[in-house]
């Protein structure tokens, strides 16, 4: 028989083992290939299209601020970069818990500086603006500031019926929480495609700062911080997001020789997400690459 001590000693061991491993070891048990905490997730050949894996691709879920990736796609098609915004009382929509870059009325920024400021550090203030802004540059007129954001939402709207994105439905330009606020791991990644073509985007996307002749921005993609235990060498984007109902979510894409990946994880873990987005990218490039 096994001594007391001895037995102890093997049941730590199993449990350091099942703790620590507990990912690798659903994976060994599951009959995908890839196992991924996240609700929905999916990984995608930029070039072709081709969907090398999905998980519940086609399930209505909360983006949060993966929004802001669509939101960028509708400003770059109704303003230039250099075009100077300036901030209005949108700025006081905002929620105590959100995060912001603290924009203040009157405030006179450049579209570049607030698609950074909201891309990079996720400013729901910056994409407030540019909505506003663009709603009352496309109408002409003044409105209030919630009614050109419910018009911005209008623009959106069409753009991700443009892009294929038909399950999704968004009616604020940030990801704040809203029922009818939704989208699929699919439609994102039809989204991120066409963010991926947007020169100006992509290199934001990719950078780990942006500093304008005011403000530095931290981009809060750990997938691009060298000091990060989850940063990702391959990696090029592109969008972090998170809400209590939505969980953590992000959206990467990576590049390794002339290969092209774009990722979705769809609620997942604080931690967990950027292991998802991890095992998917590595997945992905040994499924096209010899």
């Amino acid at each position: 028989m096994l001594k007391k001590g001895c037995f102890f000693s093997i049941i730590i061991v199993i449990l350091y083992f099942s703790y620590h491993y507990k990912y690798e070891i659903q994976s060994v048990f599951s009959m995908d290939p890839v196992w991924i905490e996240g609700e929905a997730a999916l990984v995608l050949e930029e070039k072709t299209g081709e969907i090398l894996y999905a998980k519940n691709e086609n399930e209505k879920l909360y983006p949060a601020s993966l929004t802001k990736l669509l939101t960028a796609l509708v400003v770059l098609e109704k303003a230039e970069l250099d075009e100077k915004v300036t901030v209005g009382d949108e700025v006081y929509l905002q929620t105590d818990d959100e995060v912001r870059v603290g924009l203040f009325e009157g405030q006179i920024l450049t579209v570049e500086d607030l698609l950074a400021a909201m891309l990079m550090q996720s400013g729901n203030d910056a994409a407030r603006t540019l909505a506003v802004y663009i709603a009352e540059k496309e109408k002409d007129t003044d409105r209030t500031a919630l009614n050109s954001i419910q018009y911005f939402a209008l623009l959106m709207n069409e753009k991700a019926i443009e892009l294929g994105a038909n399950q999704s439905h968004f009616v604020n330009p940030h990801g704040l929480h809203d029922p009818n606020h939704y989208s699929t791991a699919k439609d994102l990644a039809k989204i991120a495609v066409a963010v991926k073509k947007e020169q100006i985007l992509t290199e934001l996307l990719a950078k780990p700062t942006y500093s304008s002749q005011t403000h530095t921005y931290q981009n809060r993609n750990q997938l691009l911080n060298v000091n990060s235990p989850y940063y990702y060498q391959k990696a090029t984007g592109l969008k972090t997001g998170f809400t209590d109902q939505a969980g953590y979510c992000l959206v990467s894409a990576a590049e390794e020789q002339d290969q092209s990946l774009i990722t979705v994880v769809l609620d997942s873990g604080k931690e967990r997400v950027w292991e998802d987005s991890i095992a998917l990218l590595d997945y992905g490039f040994e499924k096209l690459i010899p």
